[in-house]
């Protein structure tokens, strides 16, 4: 890629950014006649001839044959993400309106439900959210609560918000003062530590009660390390899909199997990437390994409780995208999601 920019000069970037930003503002194959009158490009329309024939030789625009204008190639939009794209930030009003209709979350389906609406609402695209990853996730507290002699409630709350409950049934009566003990040493254990690596640091626990309680104690972490091995994760929500019916003619022959490939919880997965990768990722047209979504691109970010990504949100559209305003959103919004995580 860099051998390629390097044998554009800043004139023919600055046409190939006029044309990406006039096609997809207007929908309409541009000529070099409206580039001259629209953007001040300091030369002549002769010129911007030349610099249009030398881009549609490298492959960064071509010509629809229904239209003597030019449209931008997948490998002209991501030329434009790469190297002329500014992300645009969020106006103020904007900031206010994105925490404060997330604010109102009640728990973590709530704010990845609002979530998901805001962007696409924001972006005017299908929006897709990951359920943050309790594999990712810390221990935020493990309450243990006596609902009969033999019955106990295990709750598991994580630092994302993440609220697991399990119904513990014991092998005998558990006393109050057993019961506080256990969840005082549980939660002085783990507390802080990786889902994952919770079973390490409570396993020798049962060796430090007394016999007759050991089995009691046994069950209950038994049903604690089922509760942090469950990988139910892998969950996604999905919203704005109808946007895509006005961008009907990006597609070249049917809306169908983008529709298709929305359905497949894998597809998306997939689409946003891998959870530990938190930076923006921009995916155009075929860069995308889903046959169905060629016609497509992807803006995805990591979001988070304090620096670390637990979570994946983004925005699928056509390719003919508005790729600064749309990586400002899901910006934003990826940071604002991070910061009730890390407060709520």
């Amino acid at each position: 890629m860099a051998g390629e920019v390097r044998q554009l000069d800043d004139r023919k970037l600055a046409v190939l950014r006029a044309i990406v930003q006039d096609y997809v503002g207007t929908e309409e194959p541009v000529g070099s006649k409206a580039l001259v009158e629209r953007h001040n490009l300091g030369v002549s329309p002769a010129t911007v001839r030349n610099d249009m024939a030398a881009l549609e030789e490298e492959g960064y625009i071509h010509q629809p044959h229904t239209s003597a204008g030019r449209i931008p190639t997948d490998k002209g939009y991501r030329l434009f993400v790469d190297k002329l794209a500014e992300v645009k930030p969020m106006s103020a009003p904007e900031r206010r309106a994105i925490r404060h209709f997330l604010d109102g979350a009640v728990d973590l389906d709530d704010v990845v439900m609002r979530t998901v609406r805001l962007l696409a609402q924001l972006t005017r695209q299908v929006a897709v959210v990951q359920y943050p990853s309790l594999s990712r996730s810390t221990v935020r507290h493990i309450e243990l609560v006596a609902l009969a002699p033999t019955k106990v409630m295990l709750v598991l709350i994580t630092n994302t918000g993440r609220v697991e409950q399990r119904m513990v049934d014991c092998p005998g009566p558990v006393g109050e003062t057993v019961l506080a003990d256990l969840r005082a040493r549980i939660n002085v254990r783990a507390v802080g530590q990786r889902l994952p690596d919770v079973p390490g640091f409570l396993e020798e626990l049962p060796a430090g009660f007394e016999q007759p309680d050991r089995p009691t104690v046994s069950t209950v972490l038994a049903t604690l390390f089922e509760a942090l091995a469950e990988q139910n994760e892998e969950r996604i929500m999905l919203a704005g899909t109808a946007n895509l019916t006005r961008f009907g003619h990006d597609f070249p022959l049917t809306i169908q199997p983008v529709l298709e490939a929305l359905e497949e919880q894998v597809v998306l997965l997939r689409l946003l990437g891998e959870t530990a990768d938190a930076a923006m990722t921009v995916r155009i047209g075929r860069e995308i390994a889903y046959e169905g979504l060629n016609s497509t691109s992807v803006v995805s970010v990591g979001y988070g409780s304090g620096d670390e990504s637990v979570a994946k949100l983004g925005v699928i559209g056509p390719t003919r995208m508005d790729y600064p305003g749309t990586m400002g959103a899901v910006r934003a919004v990826a940071r604002y999601v991070g910061q009730i995580l890390a407060e709520s």
